[in-house]
């Protein structure tokens, strides 16, 4: 499956994002421009079943695929949030970015006596301002109108595919590229913070988190979430 991609910058080094359930390229707003001013050619994809990409099948490794498919191989750095970081992890043996960064990604589910299953997020399909205004405060009216629109256009099916018995542990035992784990201060996917980080480091990841950020660290603290990328973009 091609993937409907949006692009910023004509640099020579690429960098592509790969965003997390619920949303499609454009909540990589800021981040892409940032990049390209950095000398970047940024490509943003709109994950299967999110944006304008199509509808189908859906499942961890059809989401992969779809990035090898779509994407240019061996970009500079690949950066992927919650399930696009999933899908990153399971892509990046093939697609072979020099550099990856896994944003708050969705690979255990919150490692908990009761994991966060994917279904939960089906309900979020008539969220209203007011709700998602309540789950983000630090976010910025921009970011809720995008939420709102890529609510409207995402296919629940694609948290149903991950759900029940296909929810599973799927962390890493260890980094293919040299990989920045980004761990959000107030996110749900690694409530357990420094023991999560301390086992990411033993498995051979460099984990940085931004204090006071939640899940969405690239909409909830734009500043920090450039600055822990300091040395890898």
């Amino acid at each position: 499956m091609e993937l409907h991609t949006h692009e910023w910058g004509a640099g020579e080094r690429i960098a592509v994002l790969v965003h997390g359930m619920m949303s499609d390229h454009r909540t990589w707003r800021r981040v892409g421009p940032a990049l390209a001013e950095r000398g970047y050619r940024v490509i943003a994809v709109d994950l299967r079943g999110h944006g304008r990409s199509p509808r189908g099948e859906y499942g961890a490794e059809l989401y992969a695929d779809d990035l090898v498919e779509t994407l240019p191989a061996a970009p500079e750095v690949a950066i992927g949030h919650s399930l696009g970081g999933l899908a990153l992890s399971l892509a990046v043996e093939r697609l072979r970015p020099r550099r990856v960064v896994y944003s708050e990604p969705a690979w255990s589910l919150g490692r908990v006596e009761q994991p966060v299953d994917p279904a939960v997020f089906v309900t979020f399909k008539t969220a209203h301002r007011t709700m998602v205004r309540s789950f983000n405060p630090r976010w910025d009216d921009i970011d809720v109108d995008i939420e709102l629109a890529t609510v409207a256009d995402w296919d629940t099916g694609t948290a149903l595919a991950l759900s029940a018995e296909r929810l599973q542990d799927r962390t890493p035992e260890k980094p293919v590229v040299p990989s920045l784990v980004q761990i959000a201060g107030e996110g749900f996917l690694f409530p357990d913070g420094a023991a999560a980080a301390a086992d990411l480091t033993d498995r051979g990841f460099e984990v940085r988190t931004v204090p006071g950020a939640g899940h969405t660290i690239h909409r909830d603290d734009f500043d920090g979430f450039l600055a822990g990328l300091e040395g890898w973009v």
